[in-house]
């Protein structure tokens, strides 16, 4: 019988709450996931039922348990993580106030563009280094201030998915310095700012703002209720990971001891995260993107986002798959995307342009807009549909050139991949060419989970810094570097500036597309 120690990481996702079972060096012994929901309204509303979301991470610990030997028994910490943003307000006795407002609401797009007039607004942008926008509990709560006051009259504090999680299993209300300091602080001391809550105009708010802990640090033990619904030891340590994306990163590669390193999450959003020294963060005159803290003293990440990675592609198989569909074909989603290195070898590299804007909720990385599309440029008669999968999938790379390349001057030395759509050799290769950096991919399954438990592993003394176990857990886990081709590369730069110009030529077109008689 396996009775090794383990280290349980959960990871609630938009759509999918893992619970994940590691060993003390970092081999996964065993996962279980739960599917996630959340609903869209009017106005951008996108909300998630906490109540559900608790008893989804739930069900994840208990399908763990049925797959694991003794798993109660071998758990010497919990740690949890999730999806980052939003806003999850909790009232009395630690009840949910509503629904929460996910990351991909919208409804506080006006807000953000009033705030970002404010005289305060550079302020702001320099203690948090991270652009204000729709995603953020920041902008929603000041949103909901203005608009919807009752929410925030009826609540006791104010919580990041992983916050709700965490309450749930210890009775604490804490958020961790990885968003506390993006929302409401400054990265280079992570603590609360003043004068950032002033510019948000929330100062009368301030007593929503839960305590701030680190995980590596401090845990608190799992309450008797906790246990008796998880099947789990009253008392075991629960350490609070950091955000969800800094947990992939950190688990992913993004920084293992060498200097000008990077980390692209590849998944339906493109997370695409640089680890510099603290000091060495470089503030984009546009204030867009996101400074997120690590576990790692005297290092953050410098963070651009792209509210659409794979997304982009879902959507062109799916409009393939209806057409199909319609004359009696069957070509579901999952037999397309078995062709897609067919089409890549069909289609000439750089036929076309596309820009990967395919989210309802505009962009964010390293512009914001809501009113930001998705677009070809170049169509002529002779381009096919495997030209169209060639440019959406450049498109891709091109968004995270455009990302990097607003975290300062230089490109990064070396890319760490994680993500599902790393698994193809000719992605990887057009994502290489397009920042034109050498690529690594991490063999780590579940890097999210697996960073929030390097996080744990670090609290309970089994390594006496994440430097360390970062060489056990991380390094051994990266692939052999892969160069991009010298003729690709050159290609695809020759085509970046060109890329640039159109998307800072389309804002007054998509505003005229958003316009209430544009289709009259």
């Amino acid at each position: 019988m396996d009775n090794r120690d383990i280290i349980l990481g959960l990871d609630s996702g938009t759509s999918v709450v893992k619970a994940v079972a590691f060993d003390l060096e970092g081999v996964q012994l065993g996962s279980a996931s739960v599917r996630n929901r959340y609903s869209r309204g009017e106005g951008g509303a996108a909300q998630q039922s906490m109540t559900q979301t608790w008893q989804d991470a739930v069900d994840a610990i208990r399908k763990l348990s049925e797959r694991i030997d003794n798993l109660a028994a071998r758990v010497v910490a919990v740690a949890v993580t999730a999806q980052g943003d939003g806003t999850w307000l909790v009232g009395a006795n630690n009840q949910p106030v509503g629904d929460a407002w996910i990351w991909l609401d919208a409804r506080a797009a006006l807000t953000v563009e009033r705030l970002e007039r404010s005289a305060l607004a550079r302020a702001r942008f320099e203690a948090t280094g991270t652009g204000l926008n729709t995603c953020q509990q920041s902008a929603q709560m000041a949103h909901m201030d203005r608009l919807h006051p009752e929410l925030l009259d009826n609540s006791e504090v104010a919580l990041h998915c992983k916050d709700w999680l965490y309450l749930n299993l210890t009775g604490v209300r804490a958020t961790d310095p990885s968003e506390a300091s993006f929302t409401f602080g400054n990265f280079r001391h992570q603590r609360y700012d003043d004068q950032v809550i002033a510019a948000l105009e929330l100062e009368h708010r301030r007593h929503l703002l839960p305590e701030i802990i680190d995980g590596t640090q401090t845990t608190h033990p799992l309450t008797a209720d906790a246990a008796a619904i998880t099947g789990l030891r009253a008392g075991t340590p629960v350490s609070l990971g950091y955000v969800d994306m800094a947990m992939t990163a950190l688990g992913a590669g993004v920084h293992t001891g060498e200097s000008n390193t990077a980390c692209s999450i590849v998944g339906s959003t493109g997370v695409h995260l640089r680890a510099v020294a603290t000091e060495d963060v470089w503030l984009n005159p546009q204030q867009t993107g996101y400074v997120i803290a690590l576990p790692w003293p005297g290092y953050v990440t410098q963070v651009q986002t792209n509210m659409a990675s794979t997304l982009n592609l879902d959507w062109l198989l799916n409009v393939a798959s209806e057409l199909l569909n319609s004359f009696g074909y069957e070509a579901d989603h999952a037999r397309l995307v078995t062709h897609i290195d067919q089409w890549l070898n069909a289609a000439k590299p750089g036929s076309l342009l596309y820009h990967p804007y395919i989210s309802e909720a505009g962009e964010r990385g390293p512009f914001v807009n809501a009113e930001a599309r998705a677009s070809f440029t170049g169509l002529s008669y002779s381009h096919g549909f495997a030209e169209m999968v060639r440019a959406v999938i450049e498109g891709i790379g091109f968004a995270a050139r455009d990302c990097y390349q607003a975290m300062g001057s230089t490109l990064p030395g070396e890319l760490r991949l994680t993500g599902g759509a790393i698994r193809s050799p000719q992605l990887r290769q057009i994502l290489s060419a397009c920042v034109g950096v050498p690529v690594r991919s991490s063999q780590r399954e579940e890097a999210g989970a697996a960073g929030a438990a390097m996080m744990a592993a670090v609290a309970i003394g089994a390594y006496p810094s994440m430097a360390r176990c970062v060489d056990t857990w991380v390094t051994p886990l990266l692939d052999a570097p892969e160069n991009p081709p010298t003729a690709l590369v050159q290609r695809y730069q020759h085509l970046f500036g060109s890329y640039q110009q159109i998307r800072s030529a389309l804002p007054p077109v998509w505003h005229q597309l958003k316009q209430p008689d544009a289709g009259r």
